[in-house]
């Protein structure tokens, strides 16, 4: 597995524990994830902005009040008061309905889709502030809800619904805000300047017959040296092309 790979699959496993506590994770489990690339400091800091840039809380509880608009709390006290109206249930009531939604029964779908209804919020706020409207975030997971309840035959134990109902929505809002993030014009994720970064970088490297400056990249790509000094830290040697065999080159 080549480093590009290694280190994609090390920042998805740490976003993965983060979504899971919640979009929060601490430094010390960033840096076991990442301790077998033997970062050194100052790429690890490079890693915990990436993460407070996708609105992960580093050794602290994520409040998803701070990255909502006006309008967007707006609609999520709303909204909320209208899921208070739906009926409680207790433990025993959700494991009868959900076996009964496995077998195929039509109310129990329904019954199982509101008692879900609330959690789809909890998990919508994860995602505040990534350029998706919390309400469009709640209707994709309301979307995937949904569907999901028309796929519960496949499951053995009612035990492995709200495993199965919550992968499948928060799939769906990760997917939403991904879409965005590649639709919007400027946008670009730390993976994605590394590999233009890297893939300049040959071209020209190729084309002179030699290894490039960080200069002569900046140039290149219309960015700055410190911009292009950051990624090539970043990326732990994966970017080969550029000349550092003296400070002023990188």
């Amino acid at each position: 597995m080549n480093q590009e790979m290694e280190f994609k699959k090390h920042l998805d496993q740490v976003m993965e524990i983060a979504r899971a506590q919640g979009n929060s994770i601490t430094e010390s489990q960033v840096e076991e994830i990442f301790d077998k690339l033997l970062f050194n400091k100052e790429q690890l800091s490079l890693v915990f902005s990436y993460l407070r840039e996708q609105h992960i809380a580093i050794g602290e509880d994520f409040d998803a009040d701070n990255y909502l608009t006006d309008e967007e709390q707006d609609f999520l006290t709303m909204y909320i008061e209208d899921l208070k109206t739906l009926p409680k249930v207790s433990d025993g009531q959700r494991e009868a309905i959900s076996l009964s939604a496995m077998a195929g029964d039509l109310d129990a779908k329904k019954k199982l889709i509101e008692i879900y209804l609330p959690q789809v919020v909890e998990v919508a706020k994860l995602y505040a502030g990534q350029g998706v409207f919390i309400e469009d975030l709640i209707g994709e997971g309301n979307v995937a809800l949904t569907m999901g309840v028309e796929l519960l035959g496949c499951l053995e134990k009612p035990a492995e619904v709200e495993g199965m109902l919550g992968k499948m929505f928060m799939d769906a809002m990760e997917e939403a805000v991904n879409e965005h993030l590649e639709a919007s014009k400027g946008d670009e994720t730390v993976l994605e300047a590394i590999n233009r970064i890297s893939e300049k970088a040959e071209e020209l490297a190729e084309l002179l017959q030699r290894k490039i400056t960080i200069s002569e990249l900046a140039m290149e790509l219309s960015k700055t040296e410190d911009e292009i000094y950051e990624a090539v830290q970043l990326s732990a040697g994966m970017i080969e092309w550029i000349e550092t065999d003296n400070k002023d080159s990188l």
